[in-house]
């Protein structure tokens, strides 16, 4: 049975990538990609997210200002679900992000959560009312101020500060070594401490649905375990659906429930986590095999 994801034609090599290491990007103003093959694509999503996604993105055409970087992309992933975006620098994967959450100029297409249309929704809209929580790949926490108030500040936007202090209690028992550290300003945790902060600070207001981009960036390898194993006990544990994006591409697929690579603004590949895993073209470019 052949396992390869649909997008990429039997035998067809992924897009070439230029002497960078960046992809060949498409021509300026191109739009959708084949209609058949798009068609391809949005059948092996629905298979493996099931009939009643949480997340639909249909379409979505996104940039910033004149500058397009998305063509046509879709998405699905039902509730409990881990999808993981790999591919080239400069490919899009962050820009996929930034339009679901509200922070690029969406030209066409659509943002469905829970079966309902959000597209135009801006980014405290998108938490307060969509349940989408989004951890940024650069360092977000307040130096000067305490692990606790950090964790507060995740749900500056519930109406009462005793929830969100009630809210960060929960993820103190839930995580203790972040509770020995609730005093502490946040300048003196490590990296690793800073990215578990980040991630239980987006706990605070319950999402549905969690972005997170490059959870693994800069960090050692001790602390990229206790990341993954993190992210492993959201979706299994608590049933949280989450997009991510990551470099470290074996270790995120190994995890992945779906998995999708991104070249020039577009899905080329959808599979399984062990399907794209055992791809050869995905293991040359993007596993180091």
């Amino acid at each position: 049975m052949d396992l390869r994801p649909p997008h990429r034609m039997p035998g067809e090599p992924l897009p070439r990538r230029s002497g960078n290491g960046t992809e060949q990007r498409p021509a300026a103003g191109r739009t959708a990609t084949n209609p058949v093959r798009h068609a391809e694509i949005r059948a092996r999503l629905d298979a493996l997210a099931g009939a009643n996604p949480l997340l639909a993105v249909d379409g979505l055409t996104a940039g910033y200002g004149a500058r397009e970087i998305l063509h046509g992309i879709d998405l699905r992933i039902a509730a409990g679900q881990l999808l993981c975006l790999i591919g080239p620098n400069g490919a899009g994967k962050s820009t996929i992000l930034h339009a679901i959450f509200g922070l690029a100029d969406i030209r066409a297409g659509r943002v469905e959560v829970g079966g309902r249309n959000v597209t135009r929704l801006g980014p405290n809209a998108k938490l307060r009312e969509a349940g989408i929580a989004y951890v940024l790949q650069d360092s977000s926490v307040f130096p000067d101020m305490t692990v606790e108030r950090n964790l507060w500040l995740g749900g500056y936007l519930m109406r009462d500060r005793a929830d969100a202090r009630q809210a960060a209690e929960r993820v103190f028992e839930r995580y203790p070594s972040l509770a020995r550290r609730r005093n502490d300003p946040a300048r003196v945790l490590s990296g690793g401490e800073r990215r578990l902060l980040e991630l239980s600070r987006a706990l605070v207001m319950r999402p549905r649905l969690l972005l997170v981009d490059e959870p693994s960036i800069g960090l050692e390898p001790a602390f990229i375990d206790s990341i993954f194993e993190m992210l492993r006990d959201l979706r299994d544990r608590e049933g949280l659906s989450i997009l991510m994006v990551e470099q470290n591409a074996k270790r995120a697929l190994e995890l992945t429930d779906i998995g999708c690579v991104v070249v020039a603004g577009e899905i080329a590949m959808v599979g399984t986590g062990a399907e794209l895993l055992g791809d050869p073209a995905v293991g040359r470019l993007f596993l180091g095999g």
